[in-house]
């Protein structure tokens, strides 16, 4: 452990509690992409596989429960509670394109080709990318809530720090997770045009906006 991590961890937490505040007390699910929050639930199903075979600390077991219990209340949300005001019509891309290239390259990158380990190379990659669908439904809206860009940035700021987390731990450790820091940085690159955008808009108090697609 060390702050990175920490900061980490709570920026990632602050953003998913940012996302079920505003669905509880707007009681809507309008702008947030459920194709993005099946993925992420996907991903901590995936990750938090040895949740009951390998324990590793208090802190590790309690963060684990709270993100993969976060992630199915979210989805029941959007797809059960709220389904009402869930925007199906943009929230239109193609889960596919992800899940299959991910797929194959979770069994043919890995440290060890054992069903647990392909499980969370698997989480790695697709984390890398879950957030894809809610950023394409934010182009072809053209614009997002601020509560949603608040979200977005907390997220994005999670994977920045844990990449600061991963140098801390080469400098210190000697140790270096080749797929989880390159999946990392693909992640955060995704992440920039964001950043630019909520540092000169959103942060100035203005919505945030994008060209609409031709």
């Amino acid at each position: 452990m060390n702050i990175f991590r920490i900061l980490g961890d709570v920026s990632h937490l602050l953003a998913i509690i940012i996302l079920l505040a505003k669905i509880v007390k707007s009681k809507s699910c309008a702008g947030i992409s459920g194709k993005s929050q099946i993925l992420f639930a996907l991903v901590f199903t995936t990750r938090y596989l040895d949740l009951f075979t390998n324990f590793i600390s208090v802190y590790n077991t309690v963060m684990k429960v709270i993100f993969l219990s976060c992630a199915y209340v979210t989805v029941h949300m959007i797809y059960v509670k709220f389904r009402k005001t869930f925007d199906s019509e943009n929230d239109s891309f193609r889960l596919e394109f992800l899940l299959v290239p991910v797929t194959g390259l979770s069994f043919l990158e890995n440290h060890s080709f054992t069903p647990l380990e392909i499980l969370w190379t698997f989480s790695i990659y697709l984390e890398s990318v879950a957030i894809l669908p809610q950023l394409f439904m934010i182009s072809k809206t053209g614009e997002a809530e601020t509560i949603t860009t608040h979200y977005l940035f907390f997220l994005g700021l999670y994977r920045a720090l844990y990449i600061a987390n991963w140098v801390w731990r080469y400098h210190t450790e000697n140790f270096y997770d080749q797929i989880a820091v390159v999946s990392g940085v693909v992640q955060t690159i995704f992440y920039c045009d964001f950043f630019y955008l909520y540092v000169t808009k959103v942060l100035k108090g203005k919505k945030l906006s994008l060209p609409m697609p031709v």
